[in-house]
């Protein structure tokens, strides 16, 4: 195994999945990516790319995140592990499918919370998705 994919949503449980990243690379000697999709732009209505505010508050999000995940990719590092941060946007199972081969990943790990039916029904279940059409192996992480 040379390079793992832990996707981190910036919840404090992502511990658990940089942990679980740092047993696996400790294994294998393998490079761990840490990766966090954030929103997709908005979209706006017409030609008008929207209000100032708005790209300012995303531009201050994904800056927020970047660091958080280059924290994480630094806590590895510590470890003695090779690792990098990635931030990318867009709808997540597909940039996540679209990493695993871009980066050839060998193993995927992503976290589970136990959702409502609700949530499930409105929002769908990426980690489900990402099982379902993955092309390497899933180490799937109960986050509670």
């Amino acid at each position: 195994m040379k390079n793992i994919l832990v996707a981190v949503d910036l919840e404090a449980s992502s511990h658990h999945l940089i942990n679980s990243a740092a047993e696996q690379a400790e294994k294998s000697g393998a490079k761990v990516w840490v990766l966090h999709i954030a929103a997709p732009e908005p979209d706006f209505i017409g030609n008008e790319v929207g209000p100032q505010y708005v790209r300012d508050n995303l531009a201050e999000d994904i800056k927020t995140e970047h660091k958080l995940i280059r924290q994480y990719a630094d806590e590895l590092i510590t470890k003695g592990i090779i690792a990098e941060a990635l931030l990318i946007q867009g709808p997540t199972v597909k940039m996540i499918l679209e990493e695993i081969e871009k980066l050839q990943i060998d193993l995927l790990i992503i976290g589970h919370r136990p959702h409502s039916f609700l949530f499930k029904l409105l929002l769908g279940e990426n980690h489900t998705a990402l099982v379902n059409k993955s092309k390497v192996p899933v180490l799937v992480v109960p986050l509670f």
